[in-house]
């Protein structure tokens, strides 16, 4: 393995062989247990680590460190990949046609969760587009919206979480669109995107009813 940085290996340790105690760490670092447990403190900080007491046959239980849910994101991930590789073996089985469904299941999944919230509200479109930007960031999306001097609503999505299979295959961002249109109930027209070379995913919603463009 390549030298890492100290939290950085301590993470990795953690990950391929936790939990671990501090001196368990300390000998494998080949540093003090005090420089170990100035990093946990920082990595218990970021909410990375939690320590467990491990419970022993004799004498007082032992403090060992593992890695938080939260943790997991810090490592690599190749999902994206295994998508692309599935929904290529897919449209190469029964055709282009199919991914078009696959992603419109999607949205109506998407509706489904997001009409409730949306119904309860009672709210007007300004209304609807801040919680529909909210709803977005819950997603990962690290969305936000503003409203023009003519009234208009401009949503900007500044990441993708699923930008690979968006960039491959253009009914996800499609899917999106008439997602916003339905929920608003009103004209959405997408006048810049990540997948194709937008330095953001970004709406105009307009208070007038209308259809939308992609």
């Amino acid at each position: 393995m390549k030298e890492l940085p100290t939290r950085e290996h301590l993470l990795y340790l953690l990950k391929t062989r936790g939990p671990l105690t501090v001196k368990e760490m300390s000998v494998e670092l080949q540093i003090t247990e005090m420089a170990v447990r100035r990093h946990l403190g920082n990595l218990e900080r970021d909410g990375l680590i939690e320590p467990r007491l491990q419970r022993q046959a004799m004498g007082r239980p032992t403090s060992q460190y593992a890695l938080t849910d939260h943790a997991d994101s810090m490592f690599p991930k190749t999902y994206h990949k295994v998508a692309l590789d599935l929904l290529g073996e897919l449209a190469d089985e029964v055709g282009e046609e199919m991914i078009g469904k696959l992603f419109e299941r999607r949205k109506l999944k998407l509706m489904k969760n997001y009409e409730p919230r949306m119904r309860a509200a009672g709210q007007d479109l300004r209304g609807k587009v801040r919680l529909l930007t909210e709803m977005q960031n819950e997603n990962g999306y690290m969305a936000e919206c503003e409203e023009t001097k003519d009234g208009q609503f401009v949503l900007k999505e500044h990441n993708c979480p699923i930008f690979q299979v968006a960039n491959e295959y253009n009914q996800a961002c499609n899917c999106e669109l008439e997602l916003f249109q339905s929920l608003l109930g009103t004209s959405v027209t997408r006048t810049e995107c990540l997948a194709k070379g937008g330095g953001c995913c970004a709406y105009v919603i307009s208070p007038s009813s209308g259809s939308a463009h992609p």
